[in-house]
């Protein structure tokens, strides 16, 4: 019985072995029959030429077309402020009002003295005259017509002085109610009622006004951008940027694209040595007053004309350390790695402006399986809708 149990578990162990050796070459087989299947299968499309608008994007401030500093320019106390803190103002409104009663009393004062000194000019003129004709009947001496004379001319510029002096007067008084300079958006007081203000010697800032409408964006441009732009700009006229013939756009932090249009209105004269960068100035309207000065903007500038470009789909494009580059098919499906020179961005595309021609064949889809040298399937991608021409991305 035991040797027949033997047996058994003797033919029961070689039927596993025979089995396993079995599956062992079945799985090989499969294997390299996979090994040896068709090409991986790749998506590809060629550069599409459209109509672009070339544009350099940058980043600056905004800040306010005017700043000034309302100061006291007399000596007295400040007895009333005639402005909310915030406000919008307009040149001519009335903010302060100074004490007057010292500078009333020092213009009636002038006013005196040009009375005193035209009568004193009348008397001299008189007394020229009379001791004109009493030389003429000999019952004087010329020394005494002389005299008289020299008296009438002082007299004259001493009445001149006077006149000059109520001038400065009215001036002073003028001062004592303090007016917007110009339109715009006042900030908080600063002195308050009762101060004595605009002391000898000392300077008193009574207020901030800020004109923000229009506003400005200032930034800068670095030395290769600013060559291109020097570059594009011989085809046109001379003085454009101050003209206002460049335009630009912008937009804030929380803003969708860039919103807000506008115009270059100056560049600097020369090239800031420390940092190779020159700096630039737009203007735009802000009729709502919602951009504040300081805040961080984001400028796009518009080139020349619309040109013609080839462009791929941006996820086609890879960076190494050499570079950017695409993978592209050539006429035997074997996979070529080509280095190109990538420009702006329009929607999902990148402009290639160096590397390409609109006969290449580039993979678009299934870059991992693209290996440089080896073959592949490639499958036409599926037709899109093709981007706004002109229509630069946000």
């Amino acid at each position: 019985m035991e040797r027949r149990i033997a047996r058994c578990g003797g033919g029961f162990l070689r039927v596993l072995i025979v089995l396993g050796v079995a599956m062992a070459v079945a799985s090989c087989k499969d294997t390299k029959k996979a090994a040896t299947g068709g090409p991986p299968a790749v998506t590809v499309a060629k550069p599409q030429a459209d109509t672009v608008s070339h544009h350099l994007d940058f980043t600056g401030n905004t800040a306010a077309t005017q700043s000034v500093s309302v100061v006291a320019r007399v000596e007295g106390y400040l007895e009333r402020i005639h402005f909310t803190d915030g406000q919008r103002v307009k040149k001519g409104d009335l903010l302060f009002t100074i004490q007057q009663t010292q500078y009333k009393a020092q213009l009636q004062q002038a006013h005196a003295q040009v009375e005193v000194q035209q009568a004193a000019l009348r008397h001299a003129e008189t007394e020229v005259r009379r001791y004109t004709d009493l030389v003429k009947q000999d019952a004087a001496t010329q020394t005494q017509v002389d005299h008289w004379q020299t008296e009438r001319d002082q007299s004259t510029a001493r009445l001149l002085s006077a006149k000059a002096q109520v001038e400065l007067a009215q001036l002073n008084l003028s001062y004592t109610v303090v007016r917007a300079p110009i339109d715009g958006r006042i900030g908080r007081h600063l002195v308050d009622v009762g101060n004595l203000v605009g002391g000898i010697g000392q300077t008193t800032t009574l207020a901030e006004i800020a004109q923000i409408d229009p506003i400005y964006v200032y930034f800068t441009v670095d030395q290769r951008e600013l060559l291109r732009v020097i570059e594009r700009q011989k085809a046109l006229p001379r003085d454009t940027i101050t003209h206002g013939g460049v335009p630009a756009t912008f937009g804030l932090l929380t803003e969708e694209g860039y919103p807000r249009k506008g115009h270059l209105d100056f560049a600097s004269i020369g090239v800031a040595p420390t940092t190779g960068t020159l700096q630039v100035r737009a203007v735009f309207p802000n009729r709502d007053f919602s951009v504040l000065p300081g805040l961080f903007a984001r400028v796009r500038v518009s080139a020349l004309e619309p040109t013609h470009a080839l462009l791929v789909p941006g996820d086609s494009v890879r960076f190494d350390q050499q570079g950017e580059y695409v993978m592209v098919v050539n006429s035997k499906n074997i996979v070529q790695r080509r280095s190109v020179k990538i420009g702006q961005q329009v929607g999902d595309r990148l402009i290639v402006s160096d590397g390409l021609t609109a006969d290449d064949v580039v993979i678009v889809e299934g870059l991992l399986q693209a290996v440089p040298g080896r073959e592949v399937s490639p499958r036409p991608a599926a037709a899109k809708g093709r981007a706004a021409p002109t229509k630069p991305a946000n």
